[in-house]
């Protein structure tokens, strides 16, 4: 019997799955998330471009950061979905990037959510 192989792989599988139906435009960007174990990344990305809109992590400066990565990762949420707007950006299309809608991931979404990101 074959296995899957390591978690990296499988994610990357799962990625290319979703990338193959999801994909940014200027008029609805691709919010794309990326998760590491000691924080959690966020950019919105025009795919027809080929552009950077806005990004937003827990490594950057004006993120204050307190509480679990959970609440850090809503934080982040946050701060994006002010950014967005900023940029004139109402509508994104969430690409979770092979990782699971659950925890941090969902957290993310959630918190752009109640700041007024639509998706």
């Amino acid at each position: 019997m074959v296995m899957a192989g390591n978690k990296v792989s499988r994610r990357e599988r799962i990625k290319q799955g979703i990338r193959k139906r999801i994909s940014g435009s200027a008029e609805r960007p691709r919010l794309s998330v990326y998760r590491s174990n000691k924080g959690i990344y966020v950019q919105i990305i025009d795919d027809q471009a080929g552009t950077t809109l806005a990004a937003a992590s827990t490594m950057s400066k004006e993120f204050a950061s307190s509480g679990n990565k959970v609440e850090q990762s809503k934080a982040v949420g946050k701060l994006i979905a002010e950014r967005a707007i900023a940029a004139g950006i109402s509508k994104v299309v969430f690409d979770r990037n092979g990782y699971l809608y659950h925890g941090r991931v969902k957290s993310l979404a959630e918190g752009a959510r109640e700041a007024g990101l639509d998706f």
